[in-house]
């Protein structure tokens, strides 16, 4: 009775949050049209996003054809997450993306994709086999707000085999494997949107990077609340 159709996420992920102090409310995409009502509507209700890791982003998304090893499109999915991260940019929404988070947030600001890692010369094991994750060392970029939260570096767990390919304008590596592919990226200026190509759902005990969503969350709650106020003043 349960071989049915079901929105799914990994409870690390709710961990992770919760950990960190906020509260997750899991968002499906809706159907396979994308409403930009919907969208809004969601966008009005949450503090800050989360995009999920999951299957390769559709290459098709950004003008390339399927690498053969590319998982089979969640094309629901591409287009909500796609759309939601755009609206969350244009209103300065707070924003993490974990391993194909960062991806869709490259690609949603017009990047592109290595689609295949271990076609990189010297590339090292971003994944070890069907859920075995890899771990190894990070560099952050000095300044970034990766850097802020976790220092000059970081062991990881990784499971990709795509990463980050050409980056679009506004958004920049942070963060480096020790064989150069970017494991890292974020907006440029003061609002927070952060990309890791990791998976930080699977060290519970380090929750750093969701604190740092977070508290980037409350602060801008605190803002608005503080801006509302004023404008009652004036009236």
């Amino acid at each position: 009775m349960w071989d049915v159709r079901a929105a799914y996420l990994q409870y690390d992920y709710v961990e992770l949050v919760t950990r960190a102090g906020g509260v997750p409310v899991l968002l499906p995409p809706p159907g396979p049209t994308t409403d930009d009502e919907a969208v809004a509507s969601v966008l009005d209700r949450v503090d800050a996003l989360v995009l999920a890791g999951g299957r390769d982003v559709d290459a098709r998304r950004y003008d390339a054809e399927p690498h053969p090893t590319a998982e089979p499109p969640a094309t629901d999915r591409d287009g909500w997450e796609l759309a939601l991260t755009r609206q969350a940019l244009d209103r300065g929404t707070p924003l993490l993306g974990i391993c194909r988070g960062a991806q869709v947030l490259t690609v949603a600001l017009g990047g592109t994709l290595l689609q295949h890692v271990p076609d990189v010369p010297g590339a090292h094991d971003h994944k070890l086999g069907p859920g075995r994750f890899a771990s190894h060392t990070v560099r952050t970029v000095a300044g970034s707000r990766v850097a802020g939260a976790l220092g000059a570096d970081a062991t990881v767990h990784c499971y990709h085999h795509q990463a980050v390919g050409r980056l679009p304008e506004g958004l920049r590596a942070s963060a480096h494997a020790e064989d150069g592919v970017v494991e890292g990226v974020e907006l440029d200026g003061e609002g927070f949107a952060v990309g890791v190509q990791w998976h930080p759902e699977q060290t519970l005990d380090d929750v750093r990077l969701m604190e740092s969503l977070v508290r980037s969350a409350r602060e801008r709650l605190a803002a608005k609340d503080t801006d509302t106020d004023t404008s009652k003043e004036k009236v």
